[in-house]
């Protein structure tokens, strides 16, 4: 059995990956710090910070015994291309299998967001794995299509209060709404924590709402070598 240790940024997400790998044959033990995001409107707050606090708690985690680290917030996974590099166990950021994914697919993709903290980086993660895709001849244009990002207003509050049936309903109006109004775009949601907003859409709608969840236990798979019990 592997050990996956798993970096949160809300106690929320751990029964999300919970469920997610309860079929494999793997221990989850999880690290929860919601200090970065409760800092990130402080006027002195730059990304030097959240640097820092990754890569320490990184460090600090694959000194306890683990075989792999999953981080799950994106806040967290936008400093991974650099913070990760020093780190001698696979590091997977929560929005990886999306990035495989959007590789693979040539379609016009829209990204939800509830925190507006993590639109940035997470976005800047999108293009270069776009870029990097058309770079390598994959596709035959000029230039890769460029993403839209769109934050859910009133939302991130909800779940960071603990209010989870709320955020749920918020979130589940939201991401409607904007497959609504971007027809024949992909939606993604972005973060974690709206995953079980968007497969509550795809079922009720039909309309297919993608997530880091849906993909996550298949990636493993391939990356880290899980296995189903």
């Amino acid at each position: 059995m592997i050990t996956i240790s798993c970096f949160h940024a809300h106690y929320s997400n751990i029964t999300l990956i919970e469920e997610a790998l309860s079929a494999y044959a793997v221990e989850l033990v999880h690290y929860v710090d919601p200090g970065l995001d409760r800092l990130k409107h402080d006027v002195d707050f730059s990304d030097t910070i959240t640097k820092d606090k990754v890569s320490q708690t990184l460090q600090w985690i694959e000194r306890c015994h683990t075989d792999a680290i999953l981080v799950t917030c994106t806040l967290f996974a936008a400093v991974l291309d650099q913070e990760a590099q020093n780190i001698t166990i696979p590091v997977i950021g929560i929005d990886d299998p999306l990035l495989a994914e959007i590789q693979r697919m040539d379609n016009e993709y829209i990204f939800a967001f509830t925190n507006p903290a993590t639109v940035e980086g997470t976005m800047a993660r999108v293009n270069r794995a776009l870029q990097q895709d058309y770079e390598k001849g994959q596709n035959f244009v000029t230039e890769a299509p460029q993403p839209e990002a769109v934050c859910i207003p009133g939302t991130f509050q909800l779940i960071m209060r603990g209010d989870k049936e709320g955020y749920l309903a918020a979130v589940r109006e939201g991401l409607q709404s904007i497959a609504g109004q971007h027809p024949g775009k992909t939606v993604v949601a972005a973060q974690l924590s709206m995953a079980p907003a968007a497969a509550r859409v795809t079922v009720e709608t039909g309309i297919a709402i993608h997530s880091p969840l849906a993909l996550l236990a298949t990636y493993l798979e391939k990356k880290v070598g899980l296995a189903p019990q």
